[in-house]
């Protein structure tokens, strides 16, 4: 495959995307004139369904960070429709690679030479490709087994008018109904994470960081930066080997290996939340290797989150309030993590009420919660209709988006794997703090 468009080429193909979005909800709406309120939704979902393949399309050949965006907007669909969030999943999914001439002469550009001048071998064929880059398996001169990870030449300059395109075309037809303050202040941390995913040398240091943030820990492998191989736009790491977490399923691994493996991320992901305050936030599955042992290897540190404290006591302090029924605690909890509508209507305590049935059991401190059997997200949209009239009493938390992100995608991959477990035992120590105080 070619290397990314042009600055120029990409506006075009954005802007397209944008005009035939819009025509398509400008069709849609004149239909939906001529019939009832069924055959009315039917059309509008339709419409979400031909748009998101539209949009789906036009990000996976852009690549980038519009293609990232689009990774992002897949894995919830608290500020999408679900129609039209469905067909951007096909965006986890691995991006064709460019041609290894284009990787050959980005290594040169930041390292100084040629691949095979740098390393004692270095396969032409990638380990995997993403949005913003592939990886490639090598071998440094001293015998060590590394992986290269090289940023597609171009992405960067790129990064700020595919988002304004982007932003354009969500709002064409008013895909997305936020404030627009939440909606410039959304793109505003999109834009600061992209720009700090694209930043090799960032990563790295978030590399070092995340091991010794888990150093001793048995259960999770972390890789370590080869410097002289890393700059801004590659970084070479050490090979930690591990079954990718997408190819653990049901089939082919027994209910206790799979619930290993549910224990050892959900245990990760705590942590780095309530002990650490910084959460590595991409639950790609193909951001994760797994051992025979549960072990489990973390490949990718371009997108972390920093939580400020206040943020963590919000969710603390929801789950707190949630599991005694102090709604109006909830309500303070959601209005500290960004989640309510300082300008919106009030939510009465009925409202929370009716989604407790949904999630109280995922807190059960007696029977482990059985994350394949489970229809939460169905359960949840089942009574979206019913909560309309509060549209907007709730907004997407702005610094919890990335949070709430790892929160929706891990429940997925563990309703994939079919993972049974107590959450509470990993929760409840963290529960019983109080702003930072020893237990």
């Amino acid at each position: 495959m070619k290397p990314p468009r042009s600055k120029g080429a990409r506006f075009l193909r954005l802007a397209g995307m944008t005009t035939s979005v819009a025509a398509r909800y400008a069709g849609s709406r004149v239909a939906s004139l001529f019939g009832g309120r069924d055959e009315a939704a039917g059309i509008l979902a339709q419409a979400h369904l031909e748009s998101g393949r539209r949009i789906a399309k036009t990000l996976g050949e852009l690549k980038g960070a519009v293609m990232k965006v689009g990774q992002m907007a897949s894995i919830g669909t608290d500020w999408l429709p679900p129609e039209l969030a469905e067909p951007l999943k096909a965006l986890q999914k691995q991006a064709p690679p460019v041609d290894f001439e284009v990787i050959a002469a980005q290594v040169e550009a930041e390292l100084g030479a040629a691949p095979p001048e740098l390393f004692d071998r270095f396969d032409e064929e990638p380990f995997a490709s993403a949005s913003i880059g592939q990886v490639h398996r090598a071998r440094t001169e001293d015998g060590r087994e590394v992986v290269v990870k090289v940023q597609y030449p171009g992405v960067e300059a790129s990064v700020d008018s595919d988002l304004a395109q982007l932003r354009v075309a969500l709002g064409a037809a008013g895909l997305v109904r936020l404030p627009r303050a939440v909606m410039r202040e959304l793109f505003r941390e999109l834009r600061r994470q992209l720009h700090e995913e694209l930043d090799y040398a960032n990563e790295a240091a978030n590399v070092r960081l995340f091991r010794e943030i888990h150093a001793g820990d048995e259960l999770v492998a972390i890789p370590d930066v080869v410097e002289e191989r890393s700059s801004a736009r590659v970084l070479t790491l050490t090979y930690e080997p591990g079954e990718l977490l997408g190819e653990i399923t049901p089939a082919r691994h027994d209910q206790p290996f799979r619930d290993r493996v549910g224990w050892s991320l959900c245990r990760m992901i705590v942590a780095q939340v309530f002990e650490h305050g910084v959460l590595h936030a991409d639950p790609n599955p193909a951001n994760f290797g797994v051992r025979p042992d549960g072990t489990l290897v973390v490949y990718d540190f371009g997108c972390i989150k920093r939580l400020r404290p206040e943020i963590v006591e919000g969710y603390r302090a929801i789950v707190r309030a949630y599991l005694v029924e102090d709604y109006d605690g909830l309500d303070r909890g959601m209005a500290a993590i960004g989640a309510r509508n300082p300008d919106g209507p009030d939510v009465d305590a009925e409202v929370y009420r009716t989604f407790r049935p949904i999630f109280l059991p995922v807190f059960d401190r007696e029977r482990p919660f059985d994350y394949g059997a489970s229809r939460m997200q169905a359960e949840v949209l089942g009574l979206a209709p019913r909560m309309r009239h509060l549209a907007g009493a709730f907004q997407p938390p702005v610094e919890g988006v990335l949070v709430n992100r790892v929160v929706a995608g891990h429940y997925g991959n563990l309703h994939r794997l079919g993972v049974r477990l107590r959450i509470m035992d990993l929760l409840a120590p963290h529960l019983e703090q109080r702003d930072g105080q020893e237990r």
